[in-house]
């Protein structure tokens, strides 16, 4: 009985810990990844586990037979596999509420998933004290049992960790995972239940798998939302990710949805956002010519709109693209025109492999930044010396970061950071969005050199008229300074802090889309 009842706390354990990183997944593609999200997760699911372990050990006591623990046991695989079909409609609702801005009816569906999980996880969590009063039959090594128990449940919480996000989610989905999660612990609950009660015991839950099945049979195809125009979507280790088409246009969408973070038109290379402002950069610099530009960076190339602009405008030069998901790449590839000789694809994180690089750049574009997703090693002092160290001698360092109306908070950090490795700072908000763009040059600029390139280019028929616009916009945008503030460092980055409280006050206000 001994090994038997290890086994299934390991099961138990592993089964514990895929069912919190999958219904991450599973809340995230409504409501985001943030960290408030995942706070709001773990501290829940922990609240579930302290009540099971200690209805576990009173039940325990109570009856302390294994037929017990396995009926408990059941009941939780079974929750467990249902969750993602039951949350599934309020998902939906989520999502279009999402979409209409309907903050009370996000706010009561994020609650309504959060307690789908109160079941599943409370009953899992009965079952290590269950284990531990069955498995102690000598109490001189009662520690000894309890600490075998939870050693043997914590190694099966490290291989939950790491199988729906790097095998299950990204090849068979969420719904899947919990599927095949609360299968197979069902199972190993039912054979329990056979081994230590009866057969008759088993077969009066034989109906839990196979409801399961036919839940799962049922749910096969259906598509985890049903936004408007929307032509594909897919899992990835790292997103949700979706494909919408409005008039004509392809538009990338990750997660919640809220931000386009690439757009794609075959006959269209302005888009009126912050891709083509990465183009205008090198202007601040005095007398610059688009043929001056040889090779350019972009952080975070998404689905590649940037790229596409950046070879109309400068010619086939050599552009190397960060990206960390590279399912994002092959949806760019089917779907964004993201077929370009020219562009090289790094997939992995950007700080990294831009620091691995053994080539010095023109423009560097960081595109990584989606509110309030913000990665903090990429907003530090260390960070944008890695880039200053990665730049031509008139090169220029472009970000797109989000703010939003009356705090500028993020904005003021970032260039405040930025200015201690870059000799000049400049800021314009795109028109319509709450996009900002930073612009920091290596050398001493002035904005009357960036006008006198705007005006120069204005009347040469040789320069893409894509890169005339951007500049104009970028002129009639441009923002006085900045609010000198904290420096951000690898030690101390206030991102999520500041983002946080900024993302709250916006949503509370009615404010949710950003265009990225």
């Amino acid at each position: 009985m001994k090994r038997y009842l290890l086994f299934t706390v390991f099961v138990s354990g592993m089964t514990t810990l895929a069912a919190e990183l999958a219904a991450g997944r599973l809340i995230g593609n409504v409501f985001g990844t943030s960290n408030l999200v995942w706070a709001s997760i773990i501290g829940l699911i922990l609240i579930y586990l302290s009540l099971g372990y200690s209805l576990g050990g009173k039940w325990a006591d109570k009856n302390p037979t294994p037929g017990a623990m396995y009926r408990i046991l059941a009941w939780g695989a079974f929750t467990i596999g249902l969750v993602p079909y039951i949350a599934g409609p309020v998902l939906r609702s989520a999502a279009t509420a999402f979409e209409a801005l309907s903050v009370g009816i996000m706010a009561g569906s994020f609650i309504a998933v959060l307690i789908l999980f109160s079941v599943p996880i409370t009953l899992l969590g009965m079952i290590s004290p269950f284990a531990i009063r069955l498995l102690v039959d000598d109490t001189t090594k009662s520690g000894q049992t309890s600490g075998q128990i939870y050693a043997i449940s914590t190694l099966g919480s490290f291989i939950g960790t790491f199988l729906p996000t790097l095998v299950t989610i990204p090849t068979i989905g969420t719904k899947l995972t919990f599927f095949v999660f609360g299968f197979f612990l069902l199972i190993v609950a039912l054979v329990g239940l056979a081994k230590f009660a009866s057969q008759r015991e088993m077969f009066k839950l034989i109906w839990m798998p196979l409801l399961l099945i036919i839940v799962a049979a049922l749910s096969a195809g259906q598509s985890l939302k049903n936004s408007k125009g929307q032509v594909y979507e897919t899992e990835s280790a790292y997103n949700y990710i979706q494909v919408q088409e409005q008039s004509g246009y392809a538009l990338l969408k990750l997660n919640d949805g809220q931000g386009v973070h690439s757009i794609y038109h075959p006959d269209t290379l302005n888009y009126g956002g912050p891709w083509e402002q990465f183009l205008v950069g090198p202007y601040f610099y005095a007398n610059r010519k688009p043929q001056d530009i040889k090779r350019m960076a972009i952080v975070g190339l998404a689905a590649g709109t940037a790229a596409r602009q950046a070879s109309a405008v400068y010619g086939a030069i050599p552009i190397d693209g960060f990206e960390l998901d590279e399912q994002i790449v092959e949806v760019g590839e089917k779907y964004f025109g993201l077929n370009l000789p020219n562009l090289t694809v790094h997939i992995g994180d950007g700080r990294l492999n831009l620091e691995r690089s053994p080539y010095k750049y023109d423009i560097v574009a960081v595109d990584a930044y989606r509110p309030p997703y913000i990665p903090p090693h990429m907003t530090t002092q260390e960070f944008f010396g890695i880039i200053a160290s990665h730049l031509t001698n008139d090169g220029v360092l472009t970000i797109n970061v989000g703010s939003v109306p009356g705090d500028r908070r993020l904005v003021d950090g970032l260039a405040t950071t930025m200015a201690t490795q870059f000799a000049s700072i400049y800021i314009m908000d795109i028109p319509g969005t709450l996009n900002t763009m930073i612009f920091a040059t290596k050398q001493p600029t002035t904005l009357e050199n960036f006008t006198a390139n705007l005006v120069a280019f204005s009347t040469d028929p040789n320069v893409h008229p894509l890169l005339v616009t951007a500049m104009a916009s970028t002129y009639a945008n441009f923002k006085d300074g900045y609010t000198t503030t904290t420096v951000f460092t690898d030690d101390l980055a206030p991102i999520e802090w500041i983002v946080n409280d900024m993302v709250v006050s916006f949503v509370l206000q009615g404010g949710l889309e950003f265009l990225q």
